[in-house]
């Protein structure tokens, strides 16, 4: 017998701004990435600049592993999305994000929160 493999959606909605609370969003995503499920981490409203390169410089937490590295983690068996209203209010387009992320809109974010086996996380 198969295990079916779980999808654990995550939506970050801070950046900078509130530290702990966006480091906490990296480190569960990066951790599921570990535990084998299948991971999409959401990057939405100051988060959204973490998407660009050097970004994730901008956020240090004591104690903490760095953004950087929990996103490299991510990109390497997940998927990082920027929500299109998200990258157009700040004015980046795909051409100016870290390889590998891409930029969609609500209708995705809703596709994979309600599939069969989903599991969805809002920091």
């Amino acid at each position: 017998m198969t295990t079916p493999t779980r999808t654990l959606v995550i939506k970050a909605t801070s950046g900078a701004d509130r530290p702990e609370t966006v480091n906490q969003a990296f480190t569960v995503a990066a951790a599921a990435v570990a535990a084998g499920a299948v991971v999409s981490l959401w990057l939405t409203g100051e988060a959204s600049w973490l998407a660009l390169p050097g970004r994730t410089d901008d956020v240090a937490l004591d104690h903490a592993a760095p953004i950087g590295d929990l996103l490299a983690i991510v990109l390497d068996a997940g998927t990082v999305t920027v929500c299109t209203q998200c990258a157009v209010r700040r004015g980046f387009g795909t051409q100016d994000l870290v390889p590998g992320i891409r930029i969609a809109g609500a209708a995705v974010f809703v596709e994979e929160i309600l599939a069969v086996g989903a599991q969805a996380l809002v920091y």
